[in-house]
């Protein structure tokens, strides 16, 4: 088990536990937002800080887990992308509306070209080292289509649960 699956339990344990302690009622539209708010802290946020950590801090290990070359200037403008989505995901803890969706935004656009370049480099190169094409390219997929499906959940209940 690495760290992204524990991230992931993580934010689906304390989505669950925080809807269920909660006195505030269980509607679709609370649901979509606990959930958005804890994919965005926790794999977003606290995710993205670890990934910029892994970059900056542990260059050739990340590299050799990716199959890149050590040394690899692009390691650090990764690494510094990262914490910039870091930084977005721990203030959505506090800034919420279309802040929220700028966040995902940013963080899908990364993470799906971060999926296609695996892709495209698993096809030209065959690299199928586990960072390149093992559950970092699945992240890459599904984490952005489960930000997107939240936030387009979140923002329709919202405008079908307003008072009339």
């Amino acid at each position: 088990m690495d760290m992204s699956d524990i991230f992931i339990i993580i934010t689906i344990i304390g989505a669950i536990l925080h809807l269920f302690l909660s006195k505030a009622p269980k509607t679709k539209n609370r649901i979509f937002e606990v959930f958005l708010l804890w994919f965005l802290f926790i794999i977003v946020g606290i995710g993205s800080i670890w990934a910029f950590i892994g970059h900056v801090f542990m260059s050739n290990t990340i590299a050799a887990l990716i199959g890149w070359p050590a040394g690899n200037p692009f390691q650090l403008e990764v690494g510094v992308a990262n914490l910039s989505y870091g930084i977005l995901g721990l203030l959505c803890l506090k800034l919420r509306d279309n802040f929220w969706l700028a966040t995902v935004i940013a963080v899908s656009t990364f993470y799906l070209g971060a999926g296609y370049i695996h892709i495209t480099n698993i096809m030209q190169t065959g690299n199928t080292a586990p960072g390149n094409a093992g559950f970092a390219l699945f992240v890459d997929i599904v984490i952005p289509i489960v930000l997107i499906c939240l936030t387009a959940g979140y923002k329709l209940t919202m405008k079908k649960e307003l008072p009339q």
